[in-house]
């Protein structure tokens, strides 16, 4: 399997993802409590507590970064990080949606939610299916010797 199987825009799209992914995860470690501003979240009511948590949350994204960047160099043979980046992106709507309803989040978080995953659901989803077509089993029989 080679690179040449996946159209460029997929590996371009994935090195976009892991610069922001990058970006926002040094952003959140250095500034761990901006990012409650910026989206309208109330303040935890003891600080003290959530920059730690908040930078452990930034480290992880920008994890997430360097693999979208290494899955670039071949999307088709890297699925499975794509993959397990698409559900963080998929699930963490729907923990927003959840925060909504049970009125725990305030609609403004959707600042955050916005770039960070829903902009990344069609690019990861077509890479996918890519992917599958790329890599899944021959219909053909396999010849039996004789």
């Amino acid at each position: 399997m080679t690179q040449a199987q996946s159209p460029r825009w997929m590996s371009v799209a994935l090195v976009l993802a892991g610069i922001y992914n990058l970006s926002w995860g040094t952003w959140t470690v250095l500034f761990p409590t901006m990012s409650f501003a910026y989206s309208g979240m109330q303040f935890p009511d003891k600080p003290m507590y959530y920059p730690q948590l908040w930078q452990g949350i930034g480290m992880i994204v920008g994890v997430y970064g360097i693999a979208y960047i290494l899955a670039a160099r071949d999307p088709a043979a890297k699925w499975e990080i794509v993959f397990v980046g698409f559900l963080g992106k998929f699930f963490g709507p729907i923990g927003f949606a959840m925060g909504i309803f049970t009125g725990e989040t305030q609609p403004a978080a959707l600042a955050t939610t916005i770039p960070n995953d829903l902009v990344w659901w069609v690019p990861f989803l077509l890479i996918l299916r890519h992917a599958y077509q790329v890599n899944r089993p021959s219909t053909q029989p396999v010849p039996v010797a004789k």
